[in-house]
């Protein structure tokens, strides 16, 4: 179809997204459904849909191509066999039983693809199956639905993340979210524009959430461990990407840490290269286990603080962090998404405008800032990384051109001097060394080749 696809960091030029945006899904929720909702408010969902529209045309100003999940699905069910699987993931609940699952089939079957895409997204009420009949439909309580809509789809970014040319699709802890894996599945295994895509990750493994996964650089994934995202899913994640050459390094980030509980995308996000916007009071007390493959082995090294571990994989000198500002003058509000800044392009974000803060601090760091409305979407307890699932961005060859290589004389020999002048040295004449390459370090017990 003449698309490309492909992400190695969360900070080159961003070039397509995935959204979703809200819909009836979100205004048929009540206070009876809370526990299946990632909000700690019930949005104004009008609203909120004219916030994603700024949004999303934010994007579009930067040049970014926006793509739409109900209408890559709708295009996807033009198809027999998605609309077979599309349907498959709609009756495999079993609590319909068996009489009301063959209804609820027969009533699918006879929808056209954009129908079909509307209920498979919004849900389906008692009311709205005509033809409802048996002891589990009669039993309903008018407040339940046949088929549960899906609220938290406005989070694309947990249901499938890229990493290189490979697109991972989640496998969801929480039964309400594993049929929007499936449908992220569905379409990318049957619309046209994604007919080339290799995979790296599917619903049906242990579990894993792409909200846990930070694409620190190139050939270096942090993957948060915690209720979502377990060891299990982890270790499965890090032999996937050795197995295709697409990271040398994968740091597991226990999130049962003191202030680091969540995702890892709402504790940490880059912004540049080189800088994440973090918590200090988390920054600087979170711990990581780097995982390497040693002679086809996967080796876990003892817990490190993150950063460092994080810079040593990277090998640059250091992560800069930018405070998020949370907590300061009772805004406790920006902990929810002041950190999940989305990256656009070199020195160049999009964050939600109530996060007064974290952007100030974020200008402060030389990052320009884009601010968009958030009063409604800022509900949700997320931020426009995790509103926008990466497809394409332009790629990173380094952590930045400044701590590579193969970075220019002139620029290595500015930056050596910052370093030596930290150190008391007021000047460098000269060559000036190169970078070295990632340190990796050992295992656990290992010796530092490795055995």
């Amino acid at each position: 179809m003449g698309h490309t696809s492909g992400v190695d960091s969360e900070a080159g030029q961003l070039r397509t997204v995935l959204v979703h945006r809200p819909g009836l899904e979100l205004q048929r929720m009540t206070s009876r459904h809370r526990e299946r909702l990632l909000l700690h408010a019930l949005p104004w969902v009008s609203r909120a849909r004219q916030e994603h529209d700024a949004f999303c045309q934010a994007l579009r100003d930067h040049g970014v191509e926006v793509l739409y999940l109900t209408e890559l699905l709708q295009d996807s069910l033009e198809y027999q066999v998605a609309r077979d699987e599309a349907i498959g993931l709609a009756v495999a609940d079993a609590g319909l039983g068996e009489e009301l699952r063959g209804q609820l089939r027969a009533h699918l079957e006879a929808l056209g693809p954009e129908a079909l895409a509307h209920v498979l997204i919004a849900g389906l009420t008692p009311h709205e199956l005509k033809l409802g009949r048996g002891v589990v439909f009669e039993l309903l309580d008018r407040h339940d639905f046949v088929l549960d809509p899906l609220p938290n789809l406005v989070f694309t970014r947990d249901s499938s993340l890229w990493i290189g040319d490979r697109v991972a699709v989640a496998s969801p802890a929480a039964e309400h979210r594993r049929r929007e894996a499936g449908l992220a599945g569905l379409i990318y295994r049957n619309h046209p524009r994604f007919a080339a895509t290799k995979w790296l990750y599917r619903p049906d493994l242990e579990h894993l959430d792409g909200g846990d996964v930070l694409l620190l650089g190139p050939g270096v994934i942090a993957v948060g461990v915690g209720e979502r995202t377990t060891p299990a899913g982890t270790e499965r994640l890090a032999r996937h990407l050795f197995d295709a050459g697409l990271a040398h390094s994968v740091l597991a980030v226990p999130m049962s840490q003191q202030g680091a509980a969540g995702y890892l995308d709402t504790v940490c996000a880059i912004v540049e290269p080189d800088a994440v916007v973090m918590h200090p009071a988390v920054a600087y007390s979170l711990t990581a286990h780097t995982i390497t493959l040693r002679a086809g082995a996967m080796r876990v090294s003892r817990p490190q603080p993150f950063l460092e571990a994080a810079a040593q994989a990277m090998g640059i000198t250091r992560l800069r962090v930018i405070d998020t500002g949370a907590d300061q003058g009772g805004c406790r509000d920006q902990w929810d998404d002041g950190g999940n800044v989305l990256a656009v392009a070199p020195r160049l974000a999009i964050c939600h405008e109530r996060n007064s803060l974290t952007n100030a601090r974020l200008e402060e760091a030389g990052i320009e800032v884009i601010r968009v409305p958030s009063s409604e979407l800022g509900s949700l307890r997320g931020g426009p990384r995790c509103m926008s699932c990466s497809v394409s961005r332009d790629p990173v060859a380094s952590p930045d051109d400044q701590f590579s290589p193969v970075g220019s004389e002139d620029t290595r020999r500015s930056l050596f001097r910052e370093t030596l002048a930290v150190a008391g040295v007021d000047d460098v004449t000269g060559p000036v060394p190169a970078w070295p390459e990632p340190r990796v370090p050992a295992a656990a017990g290992a010796t530092a080749d490795g055995r």
